[in-house]
Order: C-alpha cells, then structure tokens, then sequence
C-alpha cells in the first residue's frame, strides 16, 4: 500500500467529519429537525468532534452545539451533563476567533434558558474567560462575549452580580463607544440586564460612567440600538430618587421626546418607559418632565397608538397627576382626560383599562374642579361598567371602584352625576347620593332642575336601611324641597290620589 493510499483514508475521514458537522449545523438550524438528532445521540457525536485537530471541523462543531442548546432546556441541559461547558471554556481563551465566537454562542444558548442553567456556566469559569474577550482586538468576539454576559446577568441579582465581580462592567461601558453598531447594541442591552435588578447593581454600572455615553447614544438613527439605550436609562431611573436625577443630569430632556414618535414600537415604548420610571419619584422631577412638554408628548403618543405599547404613556400620566394638584392640573390642560377616556372605551386587555381607571382617579381625585374636567369626559359610566361587568378582572374591578370613589367624593358638576344615579351599586351609590346632598342645599338652579330631570323621583325610589349614611343623605335632599313634592314624587303617591279620588264623595 502506498503512502498516497495510505493518506487518502485519513483524508476521507476528515471529509466526513467535516461533512457531518457542516450538515448537522444546517440541520440544526430547523425546528422540525432538533427531536430527531437529539434521538440519534447528536450530543454525544459532537463532543469529541470540539478537539478535533482541524479548526473549521472545531468551530462547526461548536455552531451546531450552540444551535441545539438555544432551542430548548432539555439540549441546554444535556451540554451541561455532557460535561462541554469547561471544554468549551477552555478554548475560550486558546483558539482562534472564529472558534471564540462559537463557543461564546454556546455558553449564550445554554445560560440563556433558566438561572439553573446560567449558574452551571458561572460555575464552569466562564466569566473570567468571557470578561477577557470582551477585550479582543475583534469586535465580533467581544459582541458575542457581551451578549453571554448579558444572558447570565439578566436572571437574577447574584448572576448580575457575578458578572459584576468578574470586572465586566467597566469594560461593557468601553464597548458601547466602539464603532461597531452591533456591539454598541448588545453591550448597552447587557448593561441594561445587569441594571435592572437592584439599586446596588445600577449603581456600579453608574459608577463606572455608563449614563454620559448612553446619553449620548439617544438621537442615534439605529432603531435596535435606541432601543437598548432607553432600556438601560430606564432601569437605571428605576431604583431610586438619586439614580433618576442622574439620568436626567445626563441632559435627556427634551432631547428624548422626539423618539416617543419613532417608527419602531419598542423604541416608542422603552421611552415612554423611562419617562414613567423618572417622573414616578418626585414632583420635582414631574415638574421637570412638564416644563420640557413632556406631558403633552405623552399625551400625543397614547394617541397614536395601541395595545400595550400605550401602557407606560398611561402610567405615566397617573403618577405625574398623583404627585399634586398643580401637577394633575397640568394633565388636564394638556387634553390628557379626553384621551385616556378613548382608552378606557378601546382598550380590549384588562390590564391596560385597570391602568388608565388608575390614572383617571388620580387626575380627579383633588379637587371639585379635577373631578369636573374628568366628569364631562364621560368617564364615570365607563368606570362604573369596567367595575360591573363580570368578566372583568379583579384587578380592573379594584381600579374602577378606587377611582370612581376617588373623583366622586370630589365631584360637584351634578349633570355627570345624575346617569350614576339610575345604574350604581349600593356602594358607589352612596357616594353619588352623598354629592348631591352636600351641593343641592346651596343651589336653587340645581335644585329644580334635579325635579325635573327625575331625580328627585329617583331618589325617593331608592331602598335604604333605616339610619344608614345612605338614609341621612336622602333625608337632606328631601328637607330641600317641601313636603308635598317629596310627597309627590314617592313611589304609591299617584295610587293613593286615585284612591282618594273613588272614595271622595260629592257634596
């Protein structure tokens, strides 16, 4: 036999590995295929195949481990027992780039699923070998690095801060001023992962001057990296009154309120949402917010759009509005009643209508002439049905009752009253019928005209206990008129005239 043929078997074998990793890479790729190459023992076949002696049939290897492992826990999990995880490390820090990025996906797709999972990758030592990517002259290893990172941060407070503790965060901050787009993208979303979890944790990521460059980042063209950077601003904001101010110190306002009509939805929503997280803390903060036209921006956005994009708009107006009257005043100004009606009415998820009743009894709830501005909206009939309907949610029954009650026991404008008068609960009755006997006794005007649009009639229908609070307000609206019209009104009294009537006898 000679050399060549000798050669040639070693060759074959190596065009058959390489075909097979190569295949199962593609096949890998599709969904309907995962069960049976995880039946035919793929794992097991792979393992072995990251040492082989080529690089190419190495990287392969690692990209079809990597594909497997992101699509379910169960794969995820075998990687782990197949004991690849310190292999895979190990090679982090000795192969090529092309293999760093692979085996970088890998720890990506298995940390990704579960904080189980994610520790398993923690515990196999690869954040220190990932840390040091992220200072590789090659901006695609540091971009895969930085997104592991970010996928073991984002499931916890001890995860984050094991990355945190690996030195990751000062060197993310260096990542999100290359001038890659991508890795801008994915380091600003792994800061953002590590913020989110607790004051402490937003603090480092602060310390380390994270804001100033993100800031920087907000009037960027790149939808997918605006998103990212009003992510990781709002989970900063979050936590506290002092992480707030310093976002706000950045110089965002109004710089932000352009993107709020982004043509990208997340982009829209995650503003939105650091308007809501930086407004929540204080009035002053609030204050700030308005005088930048933030209110009216806000206001404008839940116009244009839907669903749950609408939401934090919407919880941003409640919390700007609870802060003060001044502040509440402010919303109404602004026309923000007459839209959160249209949302009360549009909205089909509970949820989204639960927020926005919170709103609206935030907006009404301080004075006569707040309660007034969300009366004439006509928002009291659609609370009152959101508390009504059965198959509302608990939560938005909660809301409904809170917030009627709220702007009830505030309203005096007794036109938006009186349509409650016919359709309210004994509860909220109460405090319908309680308005009318605290505003009637001092106005004639109201006084006649509550006879004749039926309500004096309506009132004289109502049951009440004997003594009840509910008894003691109809008895203050009937001492407002005299006898014989209250006489008049109650139920039987037309009965007893014709009675009277048959047994009178002419003289």
């Amino acid at each position: 036999m000679s050399q060549r043929q000798v050669l040639q078997v070693f060759e074959q074998y190596q065009k058959a590995r390489t075909q097979f990793v190569q295949t199962i890479a593609e096949l890998a790729t599709r969904p309907q295929n995962i069960e049976t190459l995880q039946n035919a023992g793929v794992m097991s076949l792979l393992r072995p195949l990251l040492l082989d002696v080529v690089p190419t049939i190495q990287q392969t290897a690692a990209l079809a481990l990597g594909r497997l492992a992101n699509y379910n826990d169960d794969l995820a999990e075998a990687v782990v027992k197949g004991d690849i995880l310190p292999q895979l490390v190990y090679s982090l820090a000795e192969q090529n780039r092309f293999y760093k990025k692979a085996a970088a996906f890998v720890l990506r797709a298995v940390a990704k699923h579960s904080p189980e999972l994610a520790q398993a990758v923690v515990d196999c030592g690869a954040l220190d070998a990932l840390v040091i990517c992220l200072e590789d002259f090659d901006p695609g290893v540091k971009e895969a690095a930085a997104w592991a990172l970010g996928y073991i941060a984002r499931h916890n407070a001890e995860l984050a801060q094991a990355v945190v503790d690996a030195g990751a965060v000062p060197l993310l901050v260096l990542c999100i001023q290359e001038p890659e787009i991508a890795l801008k993208r994915i380091a600003a979303s792994a800061l953002s992962d590590i913020s989110k979890h607790s004051p402490e944790l937003a603090q480092t990521v602060v310390d380390a001057g994270a804001i100033a460059h993100l800031a920087q980042m907000i009037l960027n063209p790149d939808a997918k990296l605006k998103r990212q950077v009003f992510s990781a601003l709002s989970q900063i904001a979050k936590h506290s009154v002092d992480l707030a101010e310093m976002v706000v110190e950045a110089e965002i306002f109004p710089a932000v309120l352009p993107s709020l009509k982004d043509p990208d939805d997340y982009v829209k929503k995650n503003v939105a949402t650091l308007i809501r997280e930086i407004a929540k803390h204080t009035p002053e903060l609030s204050q700030l917010i308005v005088n930048a036209g933030g209110v009216a921006a806000v206001i404008d956005y839940i116009g244009e759009c839907k669903g749950s994009i609408r939401l934090p708009g919407i919880m941003m107006l409640g919390y700007v509005a609870a802060h003060s009257e001044n502040l509440a005043m402010a919303v109404i100004v602004s026309k923000g009643v007459p839209q959160l009606a249209i949302c009360l009415s549009e909205e089909p998820e509970d949820h989204i209508k639960a927020a926005t009743a919170w709103a609206l009894g935030q907006i009404g709830r301080h004075s006569p002439e707040h309660a007034r501005a969300v009366a004439v909206a006509n928002v009291l009939p659609k609370l009152l049905s959101s508390y009504l309907e059965t198959d509302s949610s608990e939560d938005l029954q909660i809301k409904a009752k809170k917030a009627l009650k709220n702007i009830l026991q505030k309203c005096t404008h007794l036109p938006a009253l009186e349509p409650l008068l016919h359709d309210a609960p004994p509860k909220i009755l109460k405090h319908v019928v309680g308005q009318f006997s605290k505003v009637l006794p001092h106005d004639s005007k109201a006084r006649r005209l509550f006879v004749t649009s039926g309500g004096l009639k309506k009132i004289q229908e109502i049951k009440a206990e004997p003594g009840s609070v509910l008894q003691e307000y109809i008895n203050n609206i009937n001492n407002c008129y005299p006898e014989e019209i209250v006489r008049y009104y109650s139920p039987g009294y037309s009965d007893a005239l014709l009675e009277r009537v048959e047994t009178y006898q002419p003289a």
